[in-house]
């Protein structure tokens, strides 16, 4: 870098580039008319959930590309509906053109919330993931079905915030496979379990504000195996939020997007085709 380059240069570069995208540039896919018509093929957004970062979707995505879709990682913050769901919602208005919105896990939570009102998203995917009511808490959701093995192998460690108070995040410990990833192997999952981002515990209790699922057509897919959300809990969800399309992967732990990607973008494919 030019050392004669000033702040006040570099802050008005960023501001301008920025300027750019609200005015039609979306993470560098200029907006043209073909975006916008009727036959455009949607983008693809794409949620992680707890314990993960947008390269769990990474096979996913190559399936997506390959078929023309535009795809997008939201870098979910991990903290709770009062932050995880304006960020998310803040990148679907920098989007043209429709979305079919997709969540796996804790994400599944962020998008019910985040969707709510945005005309552009035109399906919601849900992968082994959180389709809260409001009012309803995940805490609440897990604890309706027996069969979640997760908290056992997560540990707590403590984490200052910016106000200054104590929070606690959660990790998945070296243990955890059996519980979050049994049919991946030990290689992938020790460098999953390296490379995770924790979640606040609080994000357990904090209430559903918004439920889009009951305005946008919803998809679902349940692992059969899973031990982090039972898989009747999934079922029940699916079926209340009236999913048009519902798939099971009888052998298929939590992480159904890294055991079963293909499975996972056919489902998305489908939701965008009928969808948009």
């Amino acid at each position: 870098m030019n050392p004669s380059l000033s702040r006040r240069t570099l802050v008005a570069g960023i501001g301008a580039a920025a300027a750019a995208t609200t005015a039609g540039i979306a993470l560098g896919s200029p907006a043209s008319a073909a975006d916008s018509s009727p036959a455009a093929k949607p983008t693809i957004v794409l949620v992680h959930g707890g314990y993960a970062d947008s390269s769990c979707w990474n096979d996913t995505i190559a399936l997506l590309q390959n078929r023309g879709y535009t795809t997008i990682c939201a870098a979910n913050p991990l903290r709770g509906i009062p932050t995880d769901a304006p960020y998310v919602a803040s990148l679907l208005d920098s989007i043209p053109g429709p979305v079919v919105l997709v969540a796996h896990s804790m994400g599944g939570t962020v998008i019910t919330n985040a969707a709510a009102g945005k005309s552009n998203v035109k399906a919601l995917v849900y992968i082994a993931a959180f389709v809260p009511e409001v009012g309803e808490t995940q805490g609440e959701l897990i604890g309706r079905f027996p069969g979640s093995e997760v908290g056992p192998v997560s540990v707590g460690v403590p984490y200052t915030k910016a106000d200054g108070t104590t929070g606690i995040d959660l990790y998945l410990s070296k243990d955890g496979q059996a519980a979050f990833a049994a049919d991946i192997s030990t290689s992938a999952f020790r460098v999953l379990q390296a490379t995770q981002r924790p979640f606040d515990a609080e994000s357990f209790i904090f209430p559903t504000t918004a439920a889009a699922w009951k305005t946008i057509p919803t998809w679902g897919l349940v692992a059969g195996q899973d031990k982090a959300i039972p898989p009747a809990c999934e079922r029940w969800m699916y079926s209340r939020a009236h999913a048009r399309k519902v798939v099971e992967v009888p052998n298929s732990s939590h992480v159904v997007m890294l055991s079963h990607p293909r499975i996972v973008a056919d489902l998305i494919t489908d939701a965008a085709r009928v969808a948009c």
